[in-house]
Parts: C-alpha cells; sequence; structure tokens
C-alpha cells in the first residue's frame, strides 16, 4: 500500500484524557508509525500553552497539542478564540497531509472541520463517529433528562421537550449547523453498526458511513494466567473497568449483589477498577459509597488503571460487566475482555448488544433493571459450566493492524 501523509485530531491525549475515542485515536496513530506512514497526532488540551502559543510538543515531535476550546455548548462552536485559526491553517500547509482523520469535534470547536477543507481544499477528511453528541444535546447520551427513559430518535420537538429552554427553533438551527459541518466529510467511520443506523436516521447518507471496529493492540507477552477459570477458586470473580459516573450503571451492578440473599452473595467477589468517582454528582455518590459499605468484604474499590496493566487485571477474573444504561457505542473494554479471552455480562441495548451474544461470549440482562442482572449473576452461581461455555465462544476481537488496514483502504 501507498505511503500516505496523514493528520489525526482527537479531542484530547490519552495521557491526560483515558476515555475510549482518544484510546482509539492515538492506538491507530501509532499503528501508522509502525506501517511507515507519516502520520502526525494532534489533541486539543486545556493546559496553557507557553507562550500563549496555539501548538505545544507532548511527547515527539508528531505529538501536539492544540490549546483551544469550545465556547459555545449548544452548538459546539468556537466563537472567542478563533483567532489562532490563522495558526491552525499555518500549520496544516506546512504538514500538508493527503489525509485527515477526526476522531472528533467536542471541545475543539466543530468549525475545525470547516477550516481543514477551507486551508486544504483537495484533502480526504475522514470523520469516525464514537458517540452521539452532534444528534443528542443532553450529553450525547440519548436519555431523556427528565425521565432517565432511553431515546431512539432526535427531533427538534422532541429536543425541546426535554430542554425547554430551547426552542424547536433552535434546535433545527443546531441540527443545521452541525450537518453545515459535516458536509465537508468524505466518508464517515462508525466502530458499531447501531451507531451507524442512529446517523443515518438523523440525515446522513448510508453510503457515507463504513463500519469500522476499533481494533485492539497485541498483548506483548502471553499471560499463563489467562487460562484460569473460576473452578480453581471458591468465588465467581467479577469486574467493572472504566470510568465511575450516572450512566456505566455501577450502581445497577452493586444494587443487584444488594438484591441477593447473603448465602448467594458469599459466592461473589466484585472488583471496581474505574475513576472519577468523587467528580460525580453527590447523591450518586453517597450511593455508590453506601452499597460499598453494606457490601464490605464482597465488594472492592481499587481506583484508576492504566490500559497497559489491563491485560494482567483481566487473568484474576471470570466476569467482565459493562452495566452502563445509555447506548455504548463500543466499548473498549469489551473488546480488551475478549482479547483475553473473558466473557462479557453487558445490558442488552446498543453496541453491546452487537458484541455480547447471550450464552456464546457473554451474558446479557434488561438494561437498567437490577433484578434481571441479579437473575443473571444467580445463573452463573449456580451453572458453573456457564463460564467455560461462554469462554469457548469468546472470539478474538480484530487487532489493531486489521483496523488500519480498513481506514487505509478506505483512504
Amino acid at each position: 500500500m501507498d505511503k500516505k501523509k496523514i493528520l489525526i485530531i482527537a479531542h484530547g491525549h490519552p495521557d491526560v484524557h483515558k476515555g475510549g475515542a482518544e484510546l482509539a485515536a492515538y492506538q491507530l496513530f501509532n499503528e501508522y508509525e509502525k506501517l511507515g506512514h507519516t502520520v502526525t497526532f494532534l489533541a486539543r488540551s486545556e493546559e496553557a500553552p507557553h507562550g500563549g502559543a496555539a501548538f505545544s510538543v507532548r511527547n515527539k515531535e508528531n505529538e501536539l497539542l492544540f490549546h483551544t476550546r469550545q465556547d459555545d455548548d449548544f452548538l459546539f462552536s468556537n466563537i472567542r478564540t478563533r483567532y489562532i485559526w490563522s495558526e491552525l491553517r499555518d500549520l496544516l500547509k506546512r504538514l500538508q497531509p493527503e489525509v485527515v482523520h477526526f476522531h472528533h469535534f467536542f471541545l475543539m470547536g466543530i468549525e475545525t472541520l470547516l477550516e481543514v477543507r477551507k486551508t486544504l481544499p483537495n484533502v480526504k477528511i475522514i470523520f469516525t463517529l464514537h458517540e452521539y453528541l452532534a444528534i443528542c444535546n443532553a450529553n450525547g447520551l440519548m436519555l431523556k433528562p427528565n425521565t432517565g427513559k432511553l431515546c431512539s430518535k432526535a427531533s427538534p420537538r422532541d429536543c425541546h421537550n426535554c430542554f425547554p429552554e430551547k426552542s424547536p427553533a433552535d434546535f433545527f438551527m443546531r441540527e443545521m449547523y452541525i450537518k453545515r459541518a459535516f458536509s465537508v466529510v468524505d466518508r464517515f467511520v462508525s466502530p458499531s453498526e447501531f451507531l451507524k443506523q442512529r446517523y443515518v436516521d438523523w440525515g446522513i447518507d448510508s453510503s457515507l458511513i463504513e463500519v469500522i471496529e476499533n481494533g485492539t493492540p497485541e498483548i506483548e507477552h502471553e499471560l499463563s494466567a489467562s487460562a484460569t477459570t473460576s473452578s480453581s477458586f471458591s468465588k465467581v470473580r467479577l469486574a467493572y473497568f472504566g470510568q465511575i459516573n450516572c450512566f456505566k450503571g455501577l450502581d445497577v451492578l452493586l444494587d443487584a449483589l444488594q438484591l441477593m440473599d447473603k448465602e448467594t452473595r458469599l459466592q461473589f467477589v466484585l472488583n471496581i477498577h474505574g475513576a472519577n468517582l468523587e467528580h460525580q454528582p453527590l447523591e450518586f455518590q453517597e450511593k455508590v459509597y453506601s452499597a460499598l459499605k453494606r457490601l464490605k468484604g464482597t465488594v472492592f474499590l481499587h481506583g484508576p488503571y492504566e490500559n497497559h496493566e489491563l491485560p494482567e487485571l483481566l487473568t484474576e477474573i471470570d466476569w467482565m460487566v459493562v452495566p452502563s444504561i445509555w447506548y455504548e457505542n463500543s466499548p473498549i473494554v469489551i473488546q480488551e475482555a475478549f482479547r483475553s479471552g473473558v466473557p462479557v455480562i453487558a445490558s442488552n441495548i446498543g453496541g453491546m448488544r452487537e458484541k455480547v451474544v447471550n450464552e456464546v461470549n457473554g451474558l446479557t440482562f434488561s438494561v437498567g433493571k437490577p433484578l434481571s442482572l441479579q437473575s443473571v449473576l444467580t445463573r452463573v452461581s449456580n451453572n458453573p459450566d456457564l463460564l467455560a461455555k461462554c469462554k469457548k465462544g469468546v472470539q478474538k476481537p480484530e487487532s489493531i493492524t486489521e483496523t488500519a488496514l480498513q481506514n487505509l483502504a478506505l483512504y
């Protein structure tokens, strides 16, 4: 394949913001380097630039931080800091990429798309859609703020009902403004069919969206413990990985354990590896800490982890639990569990449902329903053969190399 000059743009650097989209973009950047392409990683940063410059170097010369901000959270617009666009244009002219691959517009200003097209009229612009922010004003969660119910499709009238301070006309104009920026994109990438369909329903031509999974790097060293099953242990070992917030469903998992009788609950141990609980609403924090106190001896909170630690941590568990209450697109933790041969217990919606096939490579339960999850966990404790069956059904996910080659073919 011909070598390409590629610019990857993300809304954060994974050294600072450890979200899935940042990690997916950075892993793709590293893989392109290994394949011999000329590639630059440009990540938006909150850090104050040295000497007021728009850009600074992060780790090496082709890893840059873009010091900008989003001023209008409704339109994702960059208003007061547009004076730095001249420096962005200078950077684009200096790099002269053949392809600019966006992994977000959030926090940079959606006009960044338009500036790239204006500066480089013939460049190919690719945009990986990682979530639903363009569609949904409720933090892109597609959850109705007033009821907490899932929403499958947006309209100006329905969005006004969720945010009465904004008129239906405001939401119509928001949609038109975002779609104007999206009109300069040559092709979109979606890591799941579910996410693709949401954007097709919103108005993007289906033929413009290619489904390409977020690949995972190979595990550098084989970990012999990865073959162990719970037959070697007296308890069923569960684990939760990722951000701890109101939408990831940790409280649903804790409620499910509390619904069990004491004898059943003593058959489980749950390790929680996650960050940012202290930044959540006080009511949610109190609920989690109260549950942890009641589940002392069964549940252990370990705090944040580094991504390179995950393979080793996964050798110590039987099941990963992904109890999110929103339409997760393509949780990287599921891919990483499967890479290590670990089956997953997940909510039965969104991209989770695409990946986790009930009683094949994991188990599913009714989203947001602690009683449904409790029933699944009780089945696990009563049927030890389920683990062996689901482990056998786990297939190795696409590697980052396979993902990179698919993206390169799209370019």
